[in-house]
């Protein structure tokens, strides 16, 4: 029997008991860690596409535990999670918002992510921290483009999931294509755990979970709030068909548990008759199941009608995992002693920073010390906090699994690792054998001096890995007088921001802002003037284009320069060829060198080699067709013929001129991004969604049907989509929706090379002046 088919099938009947979830709204006891296990903790994060559902969700799930007295609604702009201005007037989540709220007798620390491309690095950092993960989709889409872009950030931790349907009872939904939908593009094996019943989907009464064998329903006449609702075993007597497809569904979940789980495999055994089996037996099973990432749990809602979320609650605690249900190897090094990861930091009103936390192990106090391993410093605990959205409850400490809010840290950013004195002392020798370690692959050229983000491994956590930004654009201040609070107001919100690039132009002198889109940089002004009051003017976006060669080219270049009455000789000879390994970051090698050549004494490598390196990061910064990056080069040292007591800036000069004729002798392109697009538009008008793509040198890569809908993914260059999303409104009447990611960077062709360098330099190409050959 279908599930379309079963929805048909409900009974009208009166409900049996009404139930109202114990209400929380104080911290008293917080502090105390006897009278809360660990176990009882949950760190769970909601992640989706945009408009999937996430904050109507969570502010359904702070209603119903108390933590609110009434519902947040995003269209009216009072939501608690949506708590900046920015995030109230466009409807949209910005900034990850953690909230912590009790549900019967359960502390749940919770992230609410951004579901916005351009703000990915939230969830990026997020899931850092997580233990399990709520997943949203909206029933009508199925799975959408960013959904797998946070499903793969998610699964990059090894975060268990459970999937979330949204908005069940809107028009054209079917949960068996969203299933499918979720196994084709998500590539995991999905498992509804209950099932909508009622006269259809639009107005479905209820839902029916297997693992309880019991009915969910809720009768909104009386409760319209969603808050009460009547839970009653289902009986063969008298829910007949819902009862014998919830049994089947039961005995197939049982099936696959027994695959992985001996414990319930022992248990089929034992009993005559699979609906025997408890309970129990069957939630440890899926438990152990969802936390391992076999199995994940699917269960089925409509948040904005106010129907479902009670048993998604229920779910989280049931079947994600405890803080101390994940295993990380890296505690090994630390035992009882404190070891915390920063992964964010905002700034009050006084523009002081406020660094937030997971505490991995041991304890956190208010007004101790704490040792920094990524900057080597100690820092002072201010005031240590639990965070309520924009609110904090002080704390005078913070145990394994909390996630804290810490004041008074100026040294510390996001991504780095603290530990207490006692820690320090432990991992000293640990820390030791890191640090030999970074600095054995930094004499071999072999490694990549950034390849160690092994997040369970090393005794200093990862950092943050932030994607490379792709708009960038001018920001000056309205007024000399404003520049301090321009650049006070720069300052803030990189460090709130890592995707966000500020840098001075060395020739200009102009500040340029880089970040992640349109919306991103639309954003941040936004900040500057709401947050710091300036009026700052940001000048059109441009395009972050790069720059890479063709050919291997080698070069040889000499400096002579007088340094303090002394002579400085530098003879550097070097190959700048394309990259054969794209993923390295790292760009220059020494191979092969001679004996008697200064690179293998140990005075040059300590004087010389961290010289040459940063010259040839710096000067692979700009290259010579528009100064943007080049990227895939590989820069390899021969031989340095230098004086005997040669200055490291001189060394570097030397390089850097040497490096820039050899790109100059190579065979230059320019490089452009290009981004993955998919639209979801009314069959209507596909083919003039399709035509207009036709013309912006758009590559289609794959049109499917969804209902009355087609599904349009495609790569199209940035350049051609600037403003694309109002175009696409216009062109549609606005019954389409989209979603874009970075890609790749693609190498232009001749005509658009040129157009390109017009538009960015203001001038027609001259043909000799990019004449890469000399």
């Amino acid at each position: 029997m279908t599930l379309l088919k079963l929805n048909k099938l409900f009974i009208n009947r009166s409900l049996r008991s009404f139930i109202t979830p114990r209400k929380y709204s104080s911290f008293h006891g917080a502090n105390n860690k006897a009278t809360e296990d660990v176990r009882d903790l949950r760190n769970i994060g909601i992640i989706a596409h945009i408009d999937a559902g996430k904050t109507t969700t969570t502010e359904r799930m702070l209603y119903y535990s108390g933590f609110t007295k009434h519902l947040g609604d995003v269209d009216h702009g009072d939501t608690v999670t949506d708590y900046m201005e920015e995030e109230r007037n466009r409807g949209i989540t910005i900034n990850s918002a953690v909230v912590t709220y009790h549900w019967n007798k359960h502390r749940v620390n919770l992230i609410d992510t951004p579901g916005h491309v351009d703000f990915t690095i939230e969830v990026e950092r997020s899931v850092r921290v997580l233990d399990g993960a709520v997943t949203i989709l909206d029933a009508s889409a199925g799975v959408e483009a960013q959904t797998v872009t946070v499903w793969k950030q998610a699964s990059k931790h090894h975060v268990p999931s459970l999937i979330y349907l949204n908005k069940l009872d809107k028009m054209g939904v079917s949960v068996e294509l969203c299933l499918e939908s979720i196994r084709q593009r998500l590539h995991i094996e999905p498992f509804l755990i209950n099932f909508p019943y009622g006269p259809d989907l639009q107005k479905f009464q209820g839902l029916v979970d297997i693992v309880e064998m019991a009915k969910y329903e809720w009768d909104l006449a009386k409760s319209p709030d969603g808050r009460k609702f009547s839970v009653h075993q289902l009986t063969e007597k008298s829910d007949g068909k819902i009862w014998e497809y919830a049994m089947k569904e039961r005995s197939n979940l049982i099936g696959q548990l027994s695959n992985t789980d001996e414990k319930i495999a022992d248990e089929v055994l034992l009993v005559d008759s699979i609906d025997k089996i408890k309970t129990e037996f069957v939630r440890k099973a899926l438990r152990n199941a969802t936390m391992k990432r076999q199995l994940t749990p699917v269960l089925c809602g409509s948040s904005l009608k106010n129907k479902g979320v009670q048993p998604l609650m229920n779910a989280i605690y049931d079947y994600l995992p405890s803080p101390n249900d994940r295993e990380f190897p890296f505690l090994e090094y630390y035992g009882s002693d404190l070891c915390a990861y920063a992964f964010k930091t905002i700034h009050d009103q006084q523009k002081n920073p406020q660094t937030f936390f997971r505490i991995y192990s041991g304890i956190m106090h208010s007004g101790s010390d704490i040792q920094n391993l990524n900057r080597h410093c100690k820092e002072k605990v201010k005031t240590l906090s639990r965070i309520l959205a924009n609110d904090y409850h002080r704390i005078t400490a913070a145990h394994q699994g909390d996630i804290v809010c810490v004041s008074g840290l100026t040294e510390t950013r996001t991504g780095d690792t603290v530990t207490s004195k006692e820690g320090l002392a432990r991992i000293r020798p640990m820390l030791r054998q890191y640090e030999h370690r970074h600095h054995e692959e930094e004499e071999d050229s072999s490694h990549d001096l950034e390849s160690h983000d092994d997040l369970d491994h090393d005794v200093v956590l990862a950092g943050l890995q932030v994607p490379s930004p792709v708009y960038f654009c001018s920001v000056e201040p309205p007024s000399m007088a404003s520049q301090k609070d321009l650049d006070l107001a720069l300052e803030c919100l990189q460090r709130e921001d890592p995707s966000l690039k500020v840098e001075v132009n060395q020739e200009t002198g102009q500040t340029i802002l880089s970040g992640m889109g349109e919306l991103h940089l639309e954003v941040i002004k936004h900040r500057i003037l709401s947050e710091f009051k300036v009026d700052a003017y940001m000048g059109p976006l441009q395009i972050a284009y790069r720059e890479t060669i063709e050919d291997k080219v080698t070069h040889t270049e000499t400096l002579e320069s007088t340094v303090g009455g002394s002579k400085h000789h530098a003879g550097i000879t070097l190959t700048v060829s394309p990259s054969t390994d794209t993923n390295r970051k790292r760009n220059v090698l020494f191979k092969p060198l001679e004996e008697k050549s200064f690179m293998m004494t140990p005075k040059f490598r300590k004087m010389y080699k961290s010289a040459i390196e940063n010259a040839v990061k710096t000067s692979l910064s700009y290259g010579p067709i528009l100064n943007f990056p080049v990227i895939n080069v590989d820069v390899i040292i021969h031989n340095a013929d230098l004086s005997f007591d040669a200055s490291p800036n001189v060394v570097a000069a030397a390089v850097s001129k040497c490096i820039y004729s050899a790109l100059k002798r190579a065979t230059l392109h320019l490089l452009e991004p290009v981004m993955n697009l998919e639209i979801t538009a009314n069959q209507d008008f596909s083919s003039t969604v399709l035509h207009d793509l036709s013309t912006r040198r758009a590559k289609i890569e794959r049109v499917t049907q969804k209902d009355d809908m087609k599904v349009i993914q495609a790569t199209v260059p940035l350049s051609e989509l600037r403003h694309y999303s109002n175009t696409l409104r216009k062109i549609t009447h606005g019954q389409t929706s989209l979603s874009m990611e970075f890609s790749h960077y693609e190498e232009m062709s001749e005509a658009e090379k040129n157009k390109a360098i017009e538009e960015v330099t203001g001038f027609p190409v001259n043909p000799e002046l990019f004449d890469s050959k000399e």
